[in-house]
């Protein structure tokens, strides 16, 4: 087995799309690399090697996830190391191009690659001489290179360009080098599909589209075309992680709430957030509810559609895991967590609910059809006549959702999360596919519409 077997292990957060990565130091120390604030999977994998995090490096300040370095400095004394560029207000070993950090035994050396944020650094842990692999971070990912308008759009031609060099930079290391990239398949920080997390440099010679672009100009040409929508709440996170986020003395919980603290809360502009399956939000919920299931993408959604300055109420199912939510929402940085309740309790206290109705592909008939899929799944394969409105700019553009539609995405829950935003804006009679449009294609026998 190479290192990279006996002592990386890669901490996947298939959600958001991200890996962090926690690497063995074999004596008794580790290094993680681009840890998240939901500490739990890192935590669970060093108590079982017996490992104490003493280096918590950063390639970059994050837009889809807080920072956990500065819980592992407080919790275990790691030593936070980061891009001087930066200009991060906490404590922290800050690093410029080539610069070595010791690890004992093992080297890390900052990489300048800046493209993706201004400050990206890469890491290159190295064994004496020999590069053993490289953290990679938003710069070369697994098929492509993470997205440069997250500064603003008039600035996202600059930093392809300096996407460009830098992974000009990374391709000159040796083929054997490991590339242990941040972003992955799931992140909206422009990663395509695919199951490969991990991978090296001579196979992304070989197949990433963008390092056999012939010069800088295609190069940025198809990165800048393949750039979609993003989560509202990339636009605050890296300043949130630049300052450094707020710091838990112990594990965070979340309280059982009485109906009549709810009420209470809604009196001061509480946003109740429903966590339940879709079917279970169709059969009833409380009016004003924003539908997000709690699943992999539950914080993805959260952050793209609420504010984050709102005391947030949560309805659940009892069983439904409650730490697991409560860390998907402080990972992005949702702090007003006040408490959770069901259903049952809110209507045995008297409380109303409302309804949504579901439909089967082949119940649709005539109705008007609302798709608030990405557009690149849209292009792909659409219902014909179908309105697309992306789910991320339905609040915005609510006036021009169709009446008495029929919502879809591609399984049900974003459809539902579509007409929970929806009724409260004065949209009624609205249905919700219970599929996809291959669903409907099967079901009526007509192909679905491809291409702009």
């Amino acid at each position: 087995m190479g290192f990279a077997d006996d002592h990386l292990i890669p901490l996947i957060d298939t959600g958001l799309g991200n890996s962090a990565y926690l690497v063995d130091l074999g004596d008794g120390r580790a290094l993680a690399a681009d840890a998240s604030r939901d500490l739990r999977a890192l935590r669970t994998a060093a108590e079982q090697r017996g490992l104490t995090v003493a280096f918590a490096a950063d390639t970059h300040l994050h837009a889809d996830f807080l920072t956990g370095a500065l819980q592992l400095a407080a919790d275990d004394g790691a030593t936070v190391l980061a891009s001087a560029a930066g200009h991060r207000t906490f404590s922290h070993t800050a690093l410029a191009d080539n610069d070595e950090v010791d690890l004992g035994g093992l080297t890390l050396r900052a990489l300048a690659t800046p493209g993706h944020t201004d400050e990206h650094l890469s890491f290159l842990l190295l064994d004496g001489a020999q590069e053993l692999g490289v953290f990679t971070g938003g710069s070369l990912i697994v098929g492509s290179a993470a997205r440069t308008d997250l500064l603003g759009a008039d600035r996202a031609e600059e930093l392809a360009r300096a996407q460009y060099q830098s992974l000009q930079r990374l391709a000159r290391l040796p083929d054997a080098t490991a590339v242990w990239p941040t972003h992955g398949a799931g992140s909206f920080c422009s990663a395509p599909p695919g199951a490969e997390r991990t991978t090296t440099i001579g196979a992304q010679k070989q197949a990433n589209a963008l390092l056999a672009a012939p010069d800088e100009e295609m190069f940025v040409r198809e990165l800048l075309g393949s750039l979609g929508s993003y989560p509202a709440y990339f636009d605050r996170l890296a300043e949130t992680n630049r300052r450094g986020p707020a710091l838990f003395a112990t594990a965070p919980s979340l309280p059982t709430l009485s109906p009549a603290a709810v009420r209470t809360l809604l009196g001061q502009d509480a946003q109740i957030v429903d966590v339940r399956p879709m079917p279970d939000f169709a059969a009833g919920h409380m009016p004003g509810a924003v539908s997000i299931p709690l699943r992999d993408q539950f914080a993805t959604w959260l952050g793209w559609l609420l504010p984050d300055d709102a005391p947030l109420v949560f309805v659940t199912t009892p069983g439904q895991d409650v730490t697991e939510l409560t860390w998907q929402a402080l990972k992005i940085g949702y702090e007003r967590l006040t408490g959770h309740l069901t259903m049952g309790a809110w209507l045995a206290d008297g409380g109303k609910q409302e309804t949504v109705e579901l439909v089967k592909a082949d119940r649709i008939g005539n109705r008007p059809v609302l798709d608030v899929r990405q557009h690149a799944e849209r292009t792909a394969g659409r219902i014909p006549g179908a309105v697309g409105i992306e789910l991320g700019e339905l609040t915005a553009r609510a006036d021009e959702a169709p009446s008495d539609a029929v919502v879809h995405c591609g399984h049900g829950e974003r459809a539902m999360t579509a007409a929970s935003l929806l009724q409260p804006a004065g949209h009624h009679g609205l249905a919700v596919l219970t599929g996809g449009p291959d669903d409907w294609a099967k079901a009526t026998g007509c192909p679905l519409q491809e291409g702009e």
